[in-house]
């Protein structure tokens, strides 16, 4: 069989959800980042990192919105599209964004495999425990591996006025206890645990056989997400407590765009080097050649 002349064949294996198992049964603490489009994606991917999130969190620190809640489905089939022609050793895992899996299990059917078939992605990742269990349920048992998301959710953010840590009280933390129970029981292969203390994260991560992904949370998650704006210092805003900065390459973009701009303005850019010639036999005969006025004119 030839190969189609526009088709794209990966040369890595991508990373897989057992693979991902692996990591916990082993004791193997793994990394997972955020990307959006095609060129972080790529960086990202060729640093191999296991696990790229296309977050719905592309809502505030791509395009611009107060929260992750105005984001749309095909929003996320075209960032998730991007990330797939950058990455091709990651798990790619694209969130569901805000009433694409709450109104139904069959509506969340569809969208999550407009993600998979559209999009590329390989998983999905939607909020919710207890609540989302049948839905998570229904989506496994089609073929769809689901990460699971509980703790602080932004998309409830109105519901839990602001984003602030959850599982302080007993009635609380006893009820992400049993939601991370539900999604595993579900068929989960992973959960997100946001902004949960960090002995609650703990006590969790012992009592469930998949591996936990802290953001906010302490310590002993099996896995650690992050915003990679967050992280590199490209999205100031506001600096979330659970963020540590790696880079900051927002000042050192501010720099760069500055010294473009005076090297435009002094007349130092462009230069030789980043100019084409021209043969000085064409320019001859053009120089010597009257100008002839358009038609018409």
């Amino acid at each position: 069989m030839q190969p189609h002349p526009k088709r794209r064949y990966h040369l890595h294996v991508r990373t897989t959800i057992q693979q991902v198992q692996a990591f916990k049964d082993r004791q193997e603490r793994f990394a997972v980042l955020t990307a959006y489009d095609y060129s972080m994606a790529k960086l990202v991917d060729e640093c191999e990192v296991p696990i790229i999130l296309v977050g719905d969190s592309l809502g505030v620190v791509m395009l611009g919105y107060e929260n992750t809640l105005s984001v749309t489905m095909d929003d996320m089939v075209r960032h998730t599209q991007a990330v797939e022609r950058g990455a091709s050793r990651a798990l790619i895992v694209a969130d569901m964004p805000f009433m694409s899996f709450q109104v139904s299990p069959e509506e969340a059917l569809r969208n999550a495999g407009r993600l998979l078939r559209e999009g590329g992605a390989q998983a999905v990742k939607l909020e919710g425990g207890v609540t989302m269990a049948e839905t998570v349920r229904r989506m496994v048992e089609v073929g769809i591996p689901v990460m699971g998301h509980i703790g602080l959710t932004p998309q409830s953010v109105y519901q839990l006025s602001g984003y602030k840590p959850q599982g302080k009280t007993i009635e609380v933390a006893e009820r992400l206890l049993r939601d991370a129970a539900a999604l595993e029981e579900a068929g989960a292969f992973s959960m997100v645990l946001e902004g949960v203390p960090a002995p609650l994260s703990a006590l969790i991560t012992d009592r469930v056989g998949i591996p936990t992904i802290g953001i906010g949370a302490g310590s002993h998650c099996d896995g650690q997400v992050q915003v990679i704006h967050d992280m590199l210092g490209l999205f100031s805003d506001f600096v979330p407590r659970h963020v540590r900065r790696y880079a900051q390459l927002g000042d050192a973009l501010k720099e760069a765009v500055r010294k473009y701009t005076a090297d435009i303005a002094s007349g130092a850019f462009p230069s030789e080097k980043e100019s084409f010639t021209l043969d000085e036999a064409v320019l001859r005969q053009l120089e010597g050649k009257p100008h002839k006025a358009a038609s018409g004119q």
